[in-house]
């Protein structure tokens, strides 16, 4: 097995530079606060306390919100939903114990201690993390990996991600021999230090009792395997791990947005920052944008197009024309370089504005600002026959932005079957793990594609 020589300290180093930090911004602005104050005059027992307090609560918090587990291949999209449902819990707290201290000074200057630190942490947490990710990409802190058995779909993308993504710190080496054979395995683990061994989890290549014998050995050498679930196997996605007593029981999963409250808690923030849009960006950008669709080409200024919704059900989309009129706008997907696309649609779909009418869509119930882009229907209808897990995208109601999106994966490059089901691995991932500081982190970024364009709009 791979020798970890830092990797197991990197997370104390961590939190210790945290509690520092923290300390230090208390001491510091109380003192930028108390200049005059003697030393003699500081009351050090309720200060000691407060910074203990704020310490113990920041520690007990992250394990909630799960700041330090930070597994290499987690994205910055990720991380950043950590890092706001963090801050934002720990604002409060911070605001309600000033509120009840016999602290004069948590008291009085608790809000802006608050957004201070906060500002501070979030800076502090970005940078750490962009920071890593470059040692990682340069080829130091890296983990030695391999991978056995057929080469399947779910391997393929997997591995097609591993390699892409040099900032998870990855060094793969291929096992050089077609049959597996158990000594030249373990000569091989050792000799290259391997740390992980990713094996698929419905490989018939490899037999049973072959697999068995691996998972012992690899027990015995200490390395891990890690088993790569078929994409079109739904039992690993629709079941999740529970107990009675220490029996192990798979039982059906319940999404986030099953539950009345979170369906509730994003319905309201959809309805609410659909009217912000169309009050305070879509007044003033509609009739812009319909005078210089007018100008450039016949025809309406918004397409309409029959999409799949929430459960299947079909409603018509929304968006500004970008094509010249024609009859095969629901049959024949963008191409490169499309001869239909006109000017100011080209501008429109570079800066993803010609999706803006959706949020009419949105506040009318039929889409949501965050959710699986809904697709045309005979690309739904194609794909729900080949990929096993696509149907899942409908248990939510469609987005004008996603997660998917926000990842680049989006276009038709490359190997459709592959990027496809890449695509339906983040919706799903999505659907799973919903939460509104997602979401919000997605709008963020979404927002910032806009600005800088998204150089696989088309």
């Amino acid at each position: 097995m791979q020798r970890l020589r830092f990797s197991r300290y990197f997370k104390g180093i961590i939190i210790l530079l945290d509690i520092i930090v923290l300390a230090a911004v208390f001491v510091i602005f109380f003192i930028q606060r108390n200049r005059d104050l003697q030393l003699k005059d500081m009351d050090w027992e309720q200060n000691s306390l407060s910074i203990l307090l704020l310490t113990l609560f920041w520690i007990l918090l992250s394990g909630r919100t799960k700041l330090y587990d930070i597994p290499r291949n987690l994205t910055y999209t990720l991380y950043l939903e950590r890092i706001f449902a963090h801050m934002i819990i720990f604002l409060f707290g911070i605001i309600l114990l000033g509120k009840v201290s016999n602290n004069v000074f948590l008291k009085n200057e608790r809000f802006t201690l608050a957004i201070l630190l906060s500002f501070l942490f979030f800076l502090l947490k970005s940078i750490i993390f962009f920071l890593l990710k470059y040692v990682r990409s340069m080829g130091i802190n890296y983990r030695n990996i391999m991978f056995l058995g057929a080469k399947t779909d779910s391997r393929e993308i997997l591995e097609n991600v591993l390699k892409e993504r040099t900032d998870y710190g990855y060094k793969i080496f291929d096992y050089p021999n077609s049959e597996i054979k158990i000594d030249e395995l373990k000569d091989f683990w050792k000799k290259k230090g391997i740390y992980t061994t990713y094996l698929s989890n419905n490989d018939t290549m490899v037999k049973k009792s072959l697999r068995e014998e691996i998972f012992r050995e690899a027990e015995n050498c200490k390395v891990r395997i890690a088993l790569i679930p078929e994409i079109d196997n739904n039992d690993f996605f629709k079941y999740e791990l529970n107990y009675v007593e220490t029996q192990p029981v798979l039982t059906p999963v319940k999404f986030p947005l099953d539950y009345f409250t979170n369906f509730t808690v994003k319905r309201s923030f959809d309805i609410l920052f659909s009217i912000l849009i169309l009050l305070f960006v879509c007044s003033w950008l509609f009739p812009v944008i319909a005078v210089l669709i007018k100008i450039d080409s016949k025809g309406p200024v918004f397409f309409k197009q029959k999409r799949y919704g929430f459960h299947d059900e079909v409603f018509r989309c929304i968006k500004f024309r970008t094509m010249i009129v024609n009859n095969e706008s629901s049959t024949k997907t963008t191409q490169e370089n499309d001869e239909r696309i006109t000017a100011v649609g080209k501008f429109l779909r570079k800066t993803s504005i010609d999706e803006m009418p959706q949020f009419i869509n949105v506040l009318i119930g039929d889409m949501s600002v965050v959710g699986p882009r809904p697709h045309m229907l005979l690309i739904d209808d194609y794909y729900k026959t080949k990929i096993g897990r696509y149907a899942v995208r409908s248990t939510v109601k469609p987005g004008i932005s996603g997660l998917a999106q926000v990842n680049g994966l989006r276009g038709d490059n490359g190997d459709m079957n592959i990027e496809m089901k890449k695509r339906v691995l983040a919706d799903t991932f999505y659907v799973k793990n919903w939460s509104l500081t997602l979401d919000i982190v997605i709008i963020l970024k979404t927002i910032l594609l806009i600005i800088s364009g998204d150089k696989k709009a088309r």
